[in-house]
């Protein structure tokens, strides 16, 4: 399988992985802590980096995009590892490493690909270093649907406070 099929997989397996991940969860208060804190620190990296995205119009070097080229990623990587800590799981731990390793690396293989070719010497100067200062905005951040991974994350969230006892 190509690395783009993967990279556009990544999505809809990310629902199916997402279900069994929900399914198996066993979290415990602590384990919900500290997950989940590392969750939301990852989702706060997606917001902040969408923030500075307009995608496909631009290679963003403003906001976290001066210290990491991918941080929407990195974000969704903290996500997932936050909800492996929080679902006190072995089997979860190892589906979504699996998962992160599979499809995180892919896509961010053909979006590096794709930025190369659309933009050039532009990603390239980017890749080497150069920033551009740019102001966060919550607008565009909502341009980028990065709410829809807020409110997800809530829901898992919360699903995982209820199966962990907190609210019985």
């Amino acid at each position: 399988m190509s690395l783009a099929r993967l990279a556009r997989l990544r999505v809809p397996l990310g629902f199916l992985f997402g279900a069994i991940v929900v399914w198996v969860a066993r979290p415990t208060p602590r384990s919900l802590a500290w997950g989940g804190a590392i969750a939301i620190i990852g989702e706060a990296l997606r917001v902040w980096a969408a923030g500075h995205l307009d995608k496909g119009r631009e290679v963003t070097s403003s906001g976290p995009y001066r210290f990491v080229r991918h941080p929407l990623y990195v974000g969704s990587t903290l996500m997932g590892v936050g909800l492996a800590v929080a679902s006190a799981s072995l089997i979860v731990a190892v589906l979504v490493g699996v998962y992160l390793a599979t499809f995180i690396t892919a896509a961010v293989r053909t979006e590096e690909a794709f930025l190369r070719s659309r933009f050039g010497d532009a990603y390239d100067r980017y890749a080497s270093g150069h920033v551009a200062s740019r102001r966060f905005s919550l607008s565009r951040a909502m341009a980028n649907r990065e709410y829809r991974a807020v409110v997800g994350l809530a829901i898992v969230l919360t699903w995982f406070v209820w199966r962990s006892g907190l609210l019985a």
